[in-house]
């Protein structure tokens, strides 16, 4: 399921540029921010601007992120920008060939990482933090009994749900908003 700008990833080669730590990191920053510089990505995730400028590099080539030179004020400033909202796979797109499979494992596992760490890291904030935000963090965890069928109908509800909320025009309130990270995993399981 993709929506007009989710990008349906059959490609190992765009995996593969995926399953790097810091390139996932470069795409969260540019869809949390939008269109950025080099020296804007560097700042924002701790790496020097050399490094920050090969994975993207590399995640052009799987065309993940295109420059966006209508935004620079001089020939020397380089913007950045991604293609796509978004993107999706599944890995039984990837089962036919095992070293391509392996590949979109990679991929996940290295999602998954992100997921966790990102939650992690919330838990480790300082006590400030945590009573800024008051009840809204949340966490919950259910076990269904479903069929195939009725997962993957959950699953385009909750992503419907995600996108209404990630689409919609962020109020004129004068409020600060921050950046949330939300996911949601079902997965068949045993207790």
């Amino acid at each position: 399921m993709t929506g007009p700008d989710i990008r349906h990833v059959t490609d190992s080669r765009v995996l593969a540029a995926l399953a790097h730590p810091l390139r996932r990191r470069l795409m969260d920053v540019l869809k949390v921010y939008g269109p950025t510089t080099v020296g804007l990505l560097a700042e924002r995730t701790g790496q020097a601007p050399a490094n920050v400028s090969h994975h993207l590099k590399m995640l052009a080539a799987a065309d993940l992120v295109a420059e966006a030179p209508e935004l620079a004020r001089d020939r020397r400033e380089r913007w950045w920008r991604l293609r796509d909202r978004g993107v999706r796979w599944s890995n039984t797109d990837f089962e036919a060939d095992p070293a391509v499979r392996a590949v979109a494992d990679a991929a996940s596992s290295l999602n998954l990482d992100r997921h966790t760490a990102l939650v992690r890291a919330w838990h480790a904030a300082p006590d400030e933090e945590h009573t800024a935000w008051g009840e809204g963090p949340f966490s919950t965890d259910k076990w269904l009994h479903l069929t195939p069928e009725e997962l993957a109908q959950l699953g385009r509800e909750v992503i419907e749900l995600f996108d209404r909320w990630a689409d919609r025009p962020a109020p004129d309130d004068g409020q600060r908003r921050e950046p949330v990270f939300l996911f949601a995993h079902g997965i068949p399981a045993r207790p």
